[in-house]
């Protein structure tokens, strides 16, 4: 049997002499538990968000994207390669450059991105039309699919009459400065579709075209500026993923749907972790009740520290009671307070208590929740540190007192 546990749980539990003690003991431990509780939903509504983002690019980004490192295009002579790889299960070569579209009196700067006539086979994007259809060439007449913002800047619709025109610089030849408007390489299509990743680089100004078109108007032949590749289900990402760059060598990124936008993530990550520390410190804070509590404590008991004392106990075992005694009543807060947050958590997630606004305004309607094991373990560890810690000062106080 563990002697100063044993004693630490018995102090804790038992009644004191004096009522504010326990009432102390009591506010240390609700104030643990209600940082704890903070703790659970405050990362768990972080992960929540997260998954939602991750959904929203995962309609539109590729499982796996190879780019050249040094250079803008390259000659994608290794498709083929890519394409029998037993865990492939399509590969989509994709040009996208910089352009100017004009509608009518309206123009703005556009991302265009050439892709062949099954590149809905590579994400989900048939999901995300919002308007029209996906469809990007129509017999002899080429076809566009535009974000939300991109169609909104611009005034167009599906199936307006009137064609969107795309104007780019030749990439050969001089410029005649009579005739300028002979430096720029023009094209039209027509809007057929309307899409929507909730995502402003993609909604306000990518612009999705034939591969066909895309050649035409930035002046290549073969050149691709990306390969997209979908894997089979249930194969392992990540060994694909380094083998293809293993079969590529070091001029070419072999980008997984994290990777594409690790930036992005990146941000959210140290949004996270700031607010777990600021939500920790506010946490270190309740625990310092603790301080207060074994200061009271040990005042109460001091006729049982002469009493083992003289049994005997050594000074570094009555320090032992005392450190344990502070922690465990981190520690019955923390368990308070995880149980509660699940709880919370769990609330949410079923009936979406907090909600973000007006219904429909934004993705979701309430604050997104996911619990990760992780997290709790997290938030396990770091209440339990800090219960340490608290207890530590007054502890080391008996054991240098009685020394």
């Amino acid at each position: 049997m563990n002697l100063p546990l044993y004693i630490a749980g018995r102090y804790l539990f038992s009644k004191k002499s004096h009522h504010a003690i326990n009432i102390v003991s009591l506010i240390s431990v609700c104030g643990v538990a209600v940082g704890t509780m903070a703790l659970v939903c405050v990362l768990s509504v972080f992960n929540g968000f997260q998954g939602i983002v991750e959904g929203l690019f995962g309609n539109f980004d590729p499982q796996l994207k190879i780019t050249a490192k040094q250079v803008k295009v390259f000659d994608p002579v290794f498709v083929s390669k890519i394409s029998e790889m037993p865990d492939v299960e399509y590969c989509s070569e994709v040009l996208e450059e910089n352009a100017l579209l004009v509608f009518r009196d309206k123009q703005t700067p556009v991302v265009v991105k050439g892709v062949p006539d099954d590149y809905a086979k590579i994400n989900h994007i048939s999901d995300i039309i919002l308007d029209g259809d996906f469809k990007i060439k129509e017999g002899s007449f080429d076809m566009a699919v535009g974000g939300i913002g991109l169609v909104r800047t611009i005034g167009c619709g599906v199936h307006y009459v009137d064609p969107l025109q795309l104007y780019a610089p030749k990439r050969n030849g001089n410029v005649n400065m009579l005739r300028p408007d002979d430096a720029f390489k023009r094209e039209i299509a027509f809007l057929t579709g309307i899409f929507m990743v909730q995502q402003e680089k993609y909604d306000n100004n990518l612009l999705i075209v034939s591969m066909s078109l895309a050649r035409r108007l930035f002046d290549y032949e073969k050149e691709v500026s990306a390969v997209e590749i979908k894997l089979k289900d249930g194969v392992n990402e990540k060994k694909v993923q380094e083998s293809i760059s293993e079969m590529l060598g070091d001029d070419f990124s072999v980008l997984n749907r994290y990777e594409q936008q690790e930036d992005f993530f990146r941000m959210m990550e140290i949004e996270k972790w700031i607010t777990y520390l600021i939500l920790s410190f506010i946490l270190l804070i309740a625990v310092f009740n603790i301080i207060g509590s074994l200061s009271m404590l040990m005042i109460d008991k001091k006729e049982d520290i002469k009493i083992l004392e003289n049994m005997g106990a050594s000074q570094k075992l009555i320090f032992r009671i005392f450190l344990l005694e502070g922690w465990l009543i981190s520690f019955v807060g923390v368990i308070f307070g995880v149980i509660f947050g699940l709880i919370l958590c769990w609330l949410q997630m079923q009936f979406g208590l907090v909600s973000l606004g007006t219904e429909g305004s934004f993705i979701v309607d309430a604050y997104p929740v996911k619990v990760q094991f992780l997290d709790i373990i997290l938030v396990f560890a770091t209440v339990g540190i800090l219960g340490l810690l608290a207890s530590f000062y007054p502890a080391k106080q008996v054991y240098k007192r009685n020394n």
